[in-house]
């Protein structure tokens, strides 16, 4: 039985088949899924219309979510082409690379602190204020975190507290959408070797520790998110609103490892 049968979902911020977006989309639409997608600027167009493509989507306008006016005309297209949805997917997150490298105190600057918390965290509230004339009942919205939101990790800096205020956004969120039947969910996703993941310094270090250390031994896949997301964003998981459920092998339980 596909659980998403029916349903339509836009995503948000796919940009490579190495990416957790690519992971969701794929099961969203092994679910039943129709999906729609933006693309950030003209770089990135025929790539992810080439994705979209191999999803059966037709339907990818342009949107850099860190703009009020690309929003507005995103969702105005796709209310002609795609009509009203049910799942939308918010997988952005940017800092300046200088931001991701180095003792947090020294390198952390005001510009960088406000383009990591703008496109990172403020871009859920404002895609999802957009979305909101286009929402069928009992709609889901999800977006993806990290274990840096609410643990010290080197070389996250800056980009974890964009990752708190997504967090908190997520809650204030559904607290303020669960009267319309709304629901607000996020994943807080083990490290994956993706092309954003690239730019953190010591990547390969964190996936190798996660997997010494969590509890299965491995490290998490980008398919393993994306069936995590296609039940949150199903009537299966109609109860579950405001939570951050980590798909991380379960390394964020763990207060010592030995091994």
């Amino acid at each position: 039985m596909s659980i998403l049968k029916g349903k339509k979902a836009v995503i948000i911020g796919l940009a490579s088949t190495r990416s957790i977006a690519w992971g969701i989309a794929n099961a969203l639409k092994g679910q039943g899924a129709d999906l729609a997608f933006n693309f950030q600027n003209e770089k990135l167009e025929a790539r992810v219309k080439k994705m979209a493509q191999e999803l059966g989507s037709s339907v990818c306008l342009p949107m850099d979510v860190s703009s009020d006016d690309e929003i507005a005309n995103f969702f105005n297209s796709l209310k002609n082409q795609f009509g009203n949805f049910d799942i939308l997917i918010h997988s952005v997150a940017f800092a300046p690379s200088s931001q991701l490298e180095g003792s947090f105190t020294e390198v952390t600057d005001r510009d960088g602190f406000r383009i990591a918390h703008d496109v990172s965290s403020y871009s859920l509230t404002a895609v999802t204020k957009a979305a909101l004339p286009l929402l069928n009942d009992n709609a889901s919205i999800l977006t993806l975190s990290y274990l840096g939101a609410v643990k010290a990790m080197p070389s996250y800096n800056v980009m974890g507290l964009a990752k708190a205020s997504l967090e908190a956004n997520v809650r204030f969120l559904a607290y303020d959408l669960g009267p319309k039947s709304i629901r607000v969910n996020g994943i807080s996703a083990g490290p994956i070797k993706t092309l954003a993941a690239s730019g953190i310094k010591g990547i390969k270090t964190m996936l190798d520790h996660m997997e010494q250390a969590s509890p299965l031994r491995r490290n998490v896949t980008i398919e393993e998110v994306g069936n995590a997301a296609a039940f949150l964003a199903s009537d299966m998981a109609s109860g579950i609103t405001g939570q951050v459920v980590y798909v991380d092998s379960g390394y964020s339980i763990v207060g010592m490892s030995l091994s």
